[in-house]
């Protein structure tokens, strides 16, 4: 009788292993033996995976079912190996009280079954210390119950009767009314297999008295619920209401709202169609533009190559004579280079040794004086090695001659990531006046003096630079002299 509360002590969000719902199986069944040996491995199961509580409860039932069978000395053999598990696998002290419970009721039970009184009181007391510590209302519950059934039945009714309102008068007031009723309900078979007729009276009236008053307390709250329900439900119907209203507003606001986006559609429509021919027109004038474009770089290049004939034989040792074919030279590779279409071939490259041989190119015309670096790692790079070369060597060129005595030229490669790179020139001249950046690598913006520079070689650079999906730029940053900045891709 008193196994049929274990289950008030339960922990309502615990899973049940496989192991322990076999043997509750088994024990519904009445297969006493084996539900026992299921509760002992369920035991052992749970203290393996850490859930000592669960393994705990499992042991309390399978000590039960030892003492049912009249095999008290292994009852109490088994809990002691529990009680030093629990001091040795529990850490707070609520724990080791919650779990020290089971082990003290189950020992108070089989004295209570043996009629030793003092000693079922002794496991009382523990029992209740154990309650107390361990901070869990079930397990106090369960206390008040244990209790009751020691008093009534070692014939101290009057303390029987005490706990029982106190642990009925608790039980209401949380609403575990089921609780309280198989309680009586306990009570009252106990009174009868004890043969104490007046524990059975007693516990009867009280039985209906209890129901009696329960039963007048749900009405009440049945009442207070259709109370609720009837003003939830009014304050509803205010809330339809009022929605109503909102909603007639917004359905009114929606159509003048769908009137006037019908109307800024027409208007965007007429809008898009005149901006769709705009475009168009804007489209055509650009190709055309191209078109010409395209036209007179190759008229000018057909022109220079026509002029090319004439100028060589003229005197090339003139600076004038060499100064127009070079300006022709560079028109005929700038046009050629605008209108390429042709996919530029990239070859891995050693880095270091790449930029070596491009230093060793253009230090027999550094003046002395000025210090050449070259900075560059020991590492592969994917290239086209003919445009970098001739775009390096032009920037260098540069460098050497507006780098004045004292001053630095330095030649840089730096990864950017994994598929970008940059060389780097940079020297310590007087640099590129501000109003003079934007146009630097634009051709034909000004008109030169031939003979010291026709303007088009770093257009030439930058265009070569474009060819390879890269970019050649000035570093608005730098501010010692003059660096350009070669981005390119892997």
């Amino acid at each position: 009788m008193l196994c049929l509360f274990c289950a008030l002590v339960v922990s309502a969000q615990s899973q049940k292993s496989s192991l322990q719902q076999k043997a509750e199986s088994e024990l519904e069944d009445s297969h006493l033996g084996t539900a026992r040996s299921l509760f002992i491995r369920a035991y052992q199961d749970y203290v393996n995976h850490g859930k000592v509580r669960q393994g705990v409860e499992c042991a309390a039932q399978a000590a039960t079912l030892y003492y049912k069978e009249n095999e008290y000395q292994e009852a109490f053999d088994f809990l002691r190996e529990v009680d030093q598990l629990i001091n040795n696998k529990l850490g707070s002290s609520s724990e080791r009280a919650a779990a020290h419970y089971y082990t003290s009721k189950v020992r108070m039970q089989m004295y209570v079954k043996l009629k030793r009184g003092a000693s079922a009181q002794d496991h009382l007391n523990a029992m209740s210390t154990h309650a107390a510590q361990s901070d869990d209302e079930e397990i106090k519950n369960d206390m008040l119950y244990n209790k009751a059934i020691y008093y009534y039945t070692f014939g101290q009714t009057t303390k029987g009767n005490e706990v029982f309102r106190e642990m009925a008068t608790k039980l209401t007031a949380q609403k575990e009314y089921d609780k309280v009723d198989e309680v009586y309900k306990t009570l009252i078979a106990n009174g009868r297999k004890s043969n104490s007729a007046s524990l059975v009276d007693q516990s009867y009236k009280s039985y209906l008295h209890w129901k009696d008053s329960i039963q007048a307390l749900k009405t009440a709250e049945e009442v207070n619920a259709l109370k609720k329900q009837i003003a939830d439900d009014k304050t509803a119907i205010d809330e339809k209401d009022s929605s109503l209203t909102v909603r007639m507003a917004i359905i009114i606001g929606l159509g003048i709202l769908s009137a006037v986006l019908a109307i800024a559609l027409v208007v965007g429509g007429i809008m898009l169609l005149r901006y769709i021919l705009l475009t168009r027109r804007q489209e055509r004038t650009i190709t055309e533009a191209n078109e010409n474009i395209a036209l007179k770089a190759k008229f000018i290049s057909n022109i220079s190559a026509q002029l090319e004939p004439t100028f060589r034989k003229l005197d090339s040792k003139q600076p004038e004579v060499k100064a127009l074919l070079n300006f022709s030279q560079h028109i005929q590779t700038l046009s050629a280079l605008e209108s390429s279409e042709e996919e530029i071939v990239l070859e891995d490259t050693q880095v270091q040794q790449f930029c070596e041989s491009i230093a060793e190119q253009v230090r027999g015309r550094i003046k002395d004086g000025i210090t050449f670096n070259v900075n560059a790692p020991k590492m592969t790079a994917s290239m086209n090695r003919e445009y970098v070369s001739q775009i390096l060597l032009h920037l260098l060129e540069n460098a050497i001659q507006y780098t004045p005595k004292d001053g630095t030229i330095t030649l840089e490669f730096k990864k950017k990531s994994p598929k970008s790179y940059q060389f780097l020139v940079s020297d310590t001249g007087e640099g590129i006046p501000e109003e003079k950046r934007d146009s630097v690598f634009r051709p034909f913006v000004e008109v030169h003096d031939l003979t010291k520079g026709d303007g088009l070689g770093l257009p030439i650079c930058r265009q070569m630079a474009l060819n390879m999906k890269g970019e050649l730029s000035l570093d608005p940053q730098y501010t010692k002299g003059t660096r350009f900045v070669l981005d390119l891709q892997a």
